[in-house]
């Protein structure tokens, strides 16, 4: 697996890669921040498992390969810093951002729903929007938007980030470790990824359904 991935698990950039590409994709949720992570996380355990089978032989040079606990506080750390920075940009947004969220059902659902958590002392939302698709990015706009105190959303945001890195990174590592470095290991890794956001989806979507099935208005029928 560590020729597929190139020289880049091999240096140092690999941790700016990661960390760029987690910070960004709160803004370009296409950017494929999980595979990325997931693929680093595979090199180190094939890395890990070469330098364990060398260990009993002669001394030979050793590929560098990503450190898994770097790996994770790397990604955490850039998740954080990228929600703050969506959150900060929201706040400032002004009038032209409140009607682009107000134009939109799924921005506004969000904001109403993660206010209502927050106020509960409840933001377990933030770490479940972190899984799904763009989920990331609407909870980070919308806390900010809605002028949420940042020490309500912060510590939730941080807790969202150390889970999706340490799930993400453990999905690379042990899925090498237990499937073997390839190909096909990762995509299952990947598969195992996509399936935590598709669920985190549904639970997202759940309570907006039951918010619009409560202020639906109900006919009720007249004697003839």
């Amino acid at each position: 697996m560590l020729e597929s991935v190139g020289a880049l698990t091999s240096s140092p950039w690999i941790y700016a890669v990661v960390a760029l590409s987690v910070l960004l994709d709160v803004f370009l949720p296409v950017l494929p921040s999980g595979v990325l992570v997931i693929t680093a996380a595979t090199a180190a355990a094939a890395g890990t498992t070469s330098v364990a089978a060398d260990a009993a032989g002669a001394a030979r040079n050793v590929t560098e390969v990503p450190s898994v606990l770097a790996l994770i506080l790397c990604a955490a750390t850039a998740s954080v810093l990228g929600d703050l920075v969506a959150y900060r940009l929201a706040w400032r947004g002004g009038a032209r951002l409140d009607r682009a969220i107000a134009r939109s059902r799924r921005l506004t659902s969000a904001q109403e729903r993660l206010g209502a958590a927050l106020s509960r002392g409840g933001g377990i939302l933030v770490v479940i929007a972190r899984f799904a698709p763009a989920g990331r990015s609407v909870v980070s706009l919308g806390a900010g938007a809605s002028h949420r105190n940042v020490k309500e959303f912060l510590p939730w945001s941080a807790v969202a980030g150390v889970a999706w890195a340490g799930y993400s990174v453990g999905l690379g590592y042990f899925g090498a470790h237990w499937l073997g470095a390839t190909w096909l290991g990762t995509a299952l890794s990947v598969l195992a990824l996509f399936v935590a956001g598709a669920f985190a989806a549904l639970l997202m979507k759940r309570p907006a359904a039951a918010a619009a099935a409560a202020s639906a208005p109900v006919s009720v029928p007249t004697p003839s």
